[in-house]
């Protein structure tokens, strides 16, 4: 088959990238006409949106916001009205006010500070077109990457043309079949084959001290109730990476009750060694 379609490629165009950006490596893949040229726009797009969104940038968008109180930007803005939606959606188990909080224990992580930081403020936040003002530091990284990846995808787009990007564990509808990483070795624990965005959230990356980066923003217990947390989503990327940050902080049977009463969301949970799925993500499994 592969053979075949060569010369179809080769016709149409394809292009693919990879660089370091949200820290982690993102990849672009572009197939079709001027796929060169998009492939250039999209990464313009995911750099340019990390220069504004990293909150540990000084000159980042974001930074300000923490910094000052206020700022205009578009993306900002966009992103803050989606978390005040998961927010109420959630029932506060996805909650982008403890910026504070998240800056702590970031500091804490990478061995700046000794102390895993306690009570921290929670803001308060209000948008108004692309102006948004907030009372204390707010973390947005919990549905950042996501953002970033849809639109880097939606940047390299157009008609006949086929995109793909992923962000570490973040990813556009997948262009074949993809696996899901172990958290406790290289090996792989199973196979995606699907056309639905993808997220994967967990703590053994970011790890200090039995610590890990996953904090529950309703009462700040930090660490990740589970090993590993994948969600697909219907919807987009920005989605599944907003919900594989919240459902890592529930337990698993509040996660699954969570996730069943959302349309077009399916997520697989693994807590201490044990798999737990919805109802429908077998269904995009690969075969074997």
């Amino acid at each position: 088959m592969a053979g075949r379609l060569a010369p179809v490629v080769a016709r149409l165009g394809s292009a693919e990238t990879a660089f370091e950006c949200c820290d982690t490596t993102f990849r672009i893949e572009v197939t079709g006409p001027g796929a060169n040229r998009a492939l250039a726009r999209a990464a313009r797009v995911a750099r340019d949106l990390e220069a504004q969104l990293d909150a540990f940038r000084d000159d980042s968008a974001v930074s300000q916001l923490n910094r000052t109180g206020t700022v205009e930007n578009e993306h900002v803005a966009r992103l803050l009205r989606r978390a005040l939606d998961f927010q109420d959606r959630t029932d506060g188990a996805f909650d982008v006010r403890r910026g504070t909080l998240e800056h702590e224990l970031k500091s804490y992580l990478r061995g700046d500070t000794e102390t895993v930081p306690d009570t921290t403020p929670r803001a308060d936040v209000t948008v108004d077109g692309h102006r948004v003002e907030t009372t204390a530091p707010l973390d947005l990284n919990g549905l950042a990457k996501g953002y970033i990846v849809d639109r880097t995808a939606g940047a390299a787009s157009g008609l006949g043309r086929s995109v793909f990007v992923s962000g570490g564990g973040d990813m556009t509808p997948p262009n074949g079949v993809v696996g899901i990483e172990s958290p406790w070795d290289d090996s792989h624990l199973t196979y995606l084959a699907t056309d639905w965005a993808v997220a994967t959230s967990g703590g053994y990356r970011r790890e200090r001290d039995g610590h890990d980066h996953i904090y529950d923003p309703r009462d700040g217990d930090i660490g990740s109730r589970h090993d590993l947390v994948t969600v697909l989503s219907a919807v987009d990327c920005t989605t599944a990476d907003a919900l594989a940050t919240t459902l890592s902080t529930l337990p698993y049977e509040e996660a699954l009750t969570l996730v069943a009463d959302w349309d077009g969301i399916e997520a697989l949970l693994i807590t201490d060694g044990v798999f737990r799925r919805t109802e429908g993500f077998e269904a995009h499994v690969a075969a074997t």
